[in-house]
């Protein structure tokens, strides 16, 4: 099976980005201590790593064959936002000819809410872990840039596809986005991400296509691939 390269500090970073990857008794341990204490503490002693480069490189292998169905990614302008630590990214630039910009935050919060946020100031994320994930994984440093959402100024040009799993709209308000996403883009752009409301985005987008459903989990919540703002 393949599998990422993740150094201990990788490995527990995506382990809290990606809750699913832990096993059952990790994810009894984080709901009886919480995340702070399961993240800085139990996940240093605890952690199977070699289970976890196997596991995550298979969820992220699953996304990109989904997304392969709807998408042509060669040649193409991508936006990744709330990428993580960059697995899918990191597939897709290693599979195909393209260019990634990635938008994120720099830093832990004390406490993640699993909801919503109107004010998109929730994060866990490292983007020097992030940079070092993506070289350590087979992609060159022409190939992708890193932009820190709260001091960094926004890449301005037109991408051809912007991603954003389980981040835009899931964790946060899509408006926060909205006016930056309608500038980068043109009618041509894909963009990809999940919500609980997409019948909503039919009053946003002139084509709204669900692509998958997510009903076993606590936000019951669907994958929409839409383009051209109204």
């Amino acid at each position: 099976m393949s599998k990422f390269h993740l150094d201990n500090k990788t490995a527990r970073l995506v382990v809290l980005q990606r809750i699913e990857l832990a096993s059952i008794l990790l994810k009894k341990i984080r709901k009886l201590f919480g995340r702070y204490i399961f993240g800085n503490y139990i996940l240093r002693f605890f952690l199977d790593k070699k289970s976890i480069e196997k596991k995550y490189y298979l969820l992220m292998e699953t996304e990109l064959k989904l997304l392969e169905k709807y998408i042509s990614f060669n040649n193409r302008k991508i936006l990744s936002i709330g990428g993580g630590v960059g697995g899918l990214e990191s597939l897709i630039g290693k599979k195909f000819d393209c260019t990634i910009n990635f938008i994120e935050k720099n830093y832990t919060s004390k406490k993640v809410k699993y909801g919503w946020d109107k004010n998109n100031n929730e994060a866990y994320n490292d983007l020097s872990v992030l940079k070092k994930f993506l070289l350590e994984n087979s992609m060159s440093q022409e190939k992708f840039k890193i932009y820190d959402y709260d001091h960094d100024t926004l890449p301005n040009k037109k991408f051809d596809i912007i991603i954003s799993l389980y981040s835009l709209d899931y964790h946060y308000d899509f408006d926060i986005y909205a006016e930056y996403l309608k500038k980068v883009s043109n009618n041509q752009t894909i963009l990809v991400f999940d919500t609980i409301k997409p019948e909503f985005y039919k009053k946003i987008f002139y084509k709204v296509k669900v692509i998958k459903l997510d009903e076993q989990t606590v936000h019951m919540s669907k994958r929409i691939m839409c383009s051209s703002f109204i």
